[in-house]
């Protein structure tokens, strides 16, 4: 009897389906022939999603693994095509995000003869990758592709495969190389134990002033987090990549930190005496975590990540569910906290603040109307791709994730260029919610060529481009330091409507406030029909309050608040509530006059 067989490239393909591969992105060379054969045979079970760089298909894997949890995976051929990976597999791996990354290679009778496109790949993958291999026979193709699959997995990482072209054209036994069962089971959670949960009981008893800091590791427990925060009157404060996950409208979660933040989360810190970290890995830590002296508590469930930000006081391994879960049940119930009713005094002000930013109805056309716009018009679901720069800061104050929304960001790598893949993947993700792609005109400058992905693919995205002709985060930065001129950042100005148009997007360009409404319900009416749309929102160049710049100490037992002595050099001296009215918030009041409403005690 023969044995039947079957096209390498083409078995890896099944390896691939296997795992639930739905979409890969990525861009042909003639080093990745074989493999584009097989896409071919099998495009009724794996869709191949043609972009216009590399970098765009590797970032749109990135962001559909950090949306749906699920391995994405992207493909570059020899040479040229795998360093444009780079970009996006660094963002994956920065993030933890599962992504298999194929990459091209000249025959392997070809290889080490100097032979056109050919260069030692594996190295160059070695520093991002947790599984970095070139195949060495055609027979163990689909073999190393599981293989990688799971290593991505299990280290939440990028996982490489480098394929001679030729291996993949070579008939193999056509047998089931698939390992998918593994993740049928989940992995077992670490628990606290009760001596560990009394000790951070008494830890908190002992304080004046506990504070949460949250991250992405609090899961599905933000319910067991509100009811915590409110037995023992402890507010909270989250990372970034937390946001939505605890409401926004539970009155003590003071929002975010450092330079993406809310004023109330900067000052309450400020003023901690007890730090409590949940699931949070935050890189902002060696300026936040060092401006004054605390106790420290770090749960977490992974235990390399002990101290890696702050010297412990006390470290817990556990799920953040298991761990909040015995703290409930051993604790008592706190007497109302003055700390507490200051801080969350504090976030209302601000919030308030934030809701009269947006509803402006005079002057020049500002960022924070923009935002007004987009949660009128967003769904209960809706899915965000959100760029590297100022709109990270305005996505975290403005937009409102209520809902069931999804978001991404390429949160510790930063990378400008995120939204549009992330929109991409997103709606390849989901393609009954609605999609947006928040960018701004320098981030979205550099990968608008894929405005031409939506339109092959008929992807009814909502591009949102917020142009002020200039690198505003860069910008700001630049204004804080001595002695600088700005230096690089001003951008020259272009019509991203009428270059949306030439791609077959609807463009429409908005420069006033009176012109806001009516673009956005066009948008809205556009992507209803099936199209992609992009809005040219030519916005004031502007920078938003920059609460870091806040700093509380104490003096005579009270505690003072300050601007800080670099911004003040940089930008003469002021005092709080001139500082609070120079970015239109002369209505805020500084934390200290809510701790002296509220007789809140150094």
């Amino acid at each position: 009897m023969t044995e039947k067989k079957i096209a390498a490239s083409v078995a890896m393909l099944k390896v691939l389906e296997a795992w639930g591969v739905k979409d890969v992105y990525g861009y042909p060379g003639g080093s990745f022939n074989s493999t584009m054969k097989a896409l071919d045979i099998e495009k009724e079970n794996i869709n191949y999603v043609q972009v216009r760089h590399e970098q765009v298909g590797a970032l749109a894997a990135a962001a559909h693994a950090k949306l749906t949890g699920q391995i994405g995976v992207t493909f570059g051929s020899a040479g040229p095509g795998a360093v444009n990976l780079l970009n996006g597999l660094y963002d994956a791996k920065e993030d933890h995000a599962p992504v298999l990354a194929l990459v091209g290679q000249v025959p392997h009778t070809n290889m080490n003869y100097d032979y056109f496109q050919e260069f030692p790949e594996v190295p160059m993958f070695q520093d991002v990758a947790v599984y970095d291999r070139i195949v060495m026979t055609p027979e163990s193709l689909p073999y190393v592709v599981d293989k990688a699959i799971r290593e991505a997995y299990k280290n939440k990482g990028v996982a490489v495969v480098v394929i001679p072209n030729d291996f993949g054209y070579v008939e193999i036994p056509d047998v089931d190389y698939a390992s998918t069962t593994i993740l049928d089971k989940a992995e077992p959670k670490p628990a606290p134990t009760d001596e560990e949960v009394d000790k951070f009981l008494e830890l908190v008893k002992n304080a004046k002033r506990p504070i949460f800091h949250v991250g992405s590791g609090i899961k599905e427990n933000a319910d067991k987090l509100i009811e915590l925060s409110r037995k023992l009157q402890i507010p909270v404060t989250i990372t970034g990549l937390a946001k939505g996950s605890v409401p926004d409208d539970y009155e003590g979660n003071l929002g975010t930190l450092n330079r993406a933040a809310s004023k109330a989360a900067d000052e309450a810190f400020a003023t901690a005496d007890l730090v409590i970290a949940l699931g949070a890995d935050f890189p902002f830590a060696n300026l936040v975590y060092r401006t004054h002296d605390f106790k420290f508590v770090q749960i977490d469930n992974d235990r390399s990540h002990f101290g890696r930000h702050h010297f412990l006081d006390l470290g817990i391994w556990s799920d953040s569910g298991e761990f909040l879960a015995k703290a409930l049940e051993r604790s008592e119930t706190a007497p109302e906290s003055a700390f507490f009713k200051a801080s969350v005094a504090a976030m209302k002000d601000w919030k308030e603040y934030l809701n009269k930013l947006m509803h402006k109805e005079e002057g020049p056309l500002s960022f924070e109307q923009v935002y007004r716009e987009i949660n009128r018009i967003a769904e209960e679901n809706a899915v965000f791709g959100i760029d590297t720069g100022d709109n990270i800061i305005n996505s975290f104050r403005f937009l409102d994730f209520k809902g069931d929304k999804k978001w991404t960001i390429s949160a510790l790598f930063a990378t400008m260029g995120y939204g549009v893949p992330a929109a991409i993947a997103g709606q390849l993700a989901y393609p009954d919610r609605q999609v947006f792609n928040i960018s701004g005109d320098g981030a979205f400058s550099m990968v608008m060529q894929d405005l031409l992905t939506e339109v092959k693919y008929n992807l009814p995205v909502i591009n949102i481009v917020t142009s002020n002709q200039t690198l505003n985060f860069i910008k700001s930065e630049q204004d804080d330091i001595f002695e600088m001129n700005h230096s690089g950042i001003d951008l020259v100005d272009a019509d991203y409507a009428k270059i949306a148009e030439g791609m077959g997007v609807k463009g429409i360009t908005v420069k006033t406030l009176e012109e806001l409404p009516a673009a956005f319900d066009e948008a809205l009416a556009t992507t209803k029909a099936g199209r992609p749309v992009l809005i040219d929102a030519k916005i004031a160049d502007k920078r938003g309050i920059p609460v870091e710049e806040l700093e509380l100490h104490v003096e005579d037992g009270k505690f003072v608040e300050t601007i800080s002595a670099a911004y003040q050099a940089t930008h003469a001296e002021k005092t709080v509530e001139d500082f609070f009215a120079s970015y239109d918030g002369a209505e805020l009041k500084p934390l200290t006059a809510y701790f002296e409403e509220y007789g809140v005690e150094v």
